[in-house]
Protein backbone atom coordinates (compact mmCIF):
# COMPACT_ATOMS: atom_id res chain seq x y z
CA UNK A 1 0.00 0.00 0.00
CA UNK A 2 1.65 3.51 -1.24
CA UNK A 3 0.84 6.88 0.21
CA UNK A 4 1.42 10.64 -0.67
CA UNK A 5 3.09 12.86 2.06
CA UNK A 6 2.41 16.49 0.88
CA UNK A 7 4.87 18.97 2.94
CA UNK A 8 4.71 22.42 1.27
CA UNK A 9 5.29 22.17 -2.36
CA UNK A 10 7.02 18.57 -1.80
CA UNK A 11 5.02 14.78 -2.13
CA UNK A 12 6.82 12.23 -0.67
CA UNK A 13 5.73 8.63 -1.40
CA UNK A 14 5.87 5.96 1.25
CA UNK A 15 5.20 2.41 1.57
CA UNK A 16 3.23 0.62 4.24
CA UNK A 17 3.85 -2.60 5.67
CA UNK A 18 0.18 -5.01 5.95
CA UNK A 19 -0.78 -4.69 9.69
CA UNK A 20 -3.98 -4.20 11.66
CA UNK A 21 -2.32 -0.91 13.02
CA UNK A 22 -1.77 0.26 9.34
CA UNK A 23 -4.98 -1.08 8.27
CA UNK A 24 -6.65 1.15 11.58
CA UNK A 25 -4.47 4.24 10.38
CA UNK A 26 -5.68 4.17 6.38
CA UNK A 27 -8.92 4.11 7.82
CA UNK A 28 -8.22 7.74 8.94
CA UNK A 29 -6.80 9.07 5.76
CA UNK A 30 -6.97 11.76 3.89
CA UNK A 31 -5.42 13.52 7.04
CA UNK A 32 -3.88 17.17 7.53
CA UNK A 33 -1.55 17.16 10.30
CA UNK A 34 1.10 19.61 11.92
CA UNK A 35 3.91 17.57 12.64
CA UNK A 36 5.90 18.91 15.59
CA UNK A 37 9.93 17.88 16.17
CA UNK A 38 10.21 15.96 19.26
CA UNK A 39 13.68 15.10 20.02
CA UNK A 40 15.97 16.34 17.09
CA UNK A 41 14.97 12.89 15.10
CA UNK A 42 11.51 12.60 14.30
CA UNK A 43 8.41 14.85 13.70
CA UNK A 44 5.12 13.62 15.58
CA UNK A 45 1.66 14.69 15.42
CA UNK A 46 -1.71 13.14 17.52
CA UNK A 47 -3.96 10.87 15.77
CA UNK A 48 -7.87 11.59 16.45
CA UNK A 49 -8.22 8.35 17.75
CA UNK A 50 -5.80 5.41 19.25
CA UNK A 51 -4.74 2.73 16.57
CA UNK A 52 -5.54 -0.57 16.95
CA UNK A 53 -1.97 -2.39 18.37
CA UNK A 54 -3.76 -6.29 17.55
CA UNK A 55 -1.10 -8.54 16.57
CA UNK A 56 1.54 -5.81 16.85
CA UNK A 57 5.11 -6.50 17.87
CA UNK A 58 5.59 -5.11 21.95
CA UNK A 59 8.31 -2.38 20.33
CA UNK A 60 10.40 -1.73 17.78
CA UNK A 61 13.85 -0.27 16.38
CA UNK A 62 13.21 2.95 13.41
CA UNK A 63 15.76 3.38 11.58
CA UNK A 64 15.93 6.92 9.33
CA UNK A 65 12.65 7.21 7.14
CA UNK A 66 9.93 4.52 8.95
CA UNK A 67 7.02 5.73 9.62
CA UNK A 68 5.51 4.68 13.28
CA UNK A 69 2.87 5.11 15.53
CA UNK A 70 3.78 5.21 19.47
CA UNK A 71 0.73 3.39 20.93
CA UNK A 72 1.01 4.90 24.45
CA UNK A 73 0.91 8.37 23.47
CA UNK A 74 -1.30 7.81 20.10
CA UNK A 75 0.99 9.76 17.85
CA UNK A 76 2.03 9.13 14.64
CA UNK A 77 5.89 9.37 14.63
CA UNK A 78 7.94 10.53 11.23
CA UNK A 79 11.91 9.43 11.61
CA UNK A 80 14.68 11.53 9.60
CA UNK A 81 17.07 10.58 12.10
CA UNK A 82 17.92 7.39 13.74
CA UNK A 83 16.61 6.22 16.70
CA UNK A 84 16.97 3.53 19.48
CA UNK A 85 14.61 0.42 20.32
CA UNK A 86 11.31 2.12 21.88
CA UNK A 87 8.60 -0.14 23.70
CA UNK A 88 4.85 0.56 22.54
CA UNK A 89 6.23 1.81 18.65
CA UNK A 90 4.54 0.08 15.72
CA UNK A 91 6.26 0.54 12.55
CA UNK A 92 3.43 1.14 9.67
CA UNK A 93 6.20 1.84 6.59
CA UNK A 94 8.93 3.60 5.52
CA UNK A 95 9.27 6.41 3.32
CA UNK A 96 10.66 6.19 -0.19
CA UNK A 97 13.69 7.87 -0.67
CA UNK A 98 14.76 11.65 1.10
CA UNK A 99 13.53 12.37 3.85
CA UNK A 100 14.62 15.86 3.60
CA UNK A 101 10.98 17.40 4.02
CA UNK A 102 11.16 15.70 7.75
CA UNK A 103 14.49 16.79 8.70
CA UNK A 104 14.07 20.79 8.72
CA UNK A 105 13.45 22.96 11.92
CA UNK A 106 10.63 23.67 13.60
CA UNK A 107 6.96 22.00 12.27
CA UNK A 108 5.62 20.69 9.21
CA UNK A 109 2.16 20.43 7.95
CA UNK A 110 1.46 17.54 5.86
CA UNK A 111 -1.27 15.72 3.77
CA UNK A 112 -1.32 12.23 3.91
CA UNK A 113 -3.61 10.84 1.42
CA UNK A 114 -3.64 6.96 -0.17
CA UNK A 115 -2.00 7.10 -3.41
CA UNK A 116 -4.68 6.53 -6.14
CA UNK A 117 -4.10 3.18 -8.16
Amino acid sequence: MKINIKAGNEVVTATLIDSKTTQDFISLLPLTLTLEDYARNEKISYLSKKLSTEDAPPGSDPAVGDIAYYAPWGNLAMFYRDFGYSNGLVILGKIDGAIDAFNVPGSVKVTIELQSQ
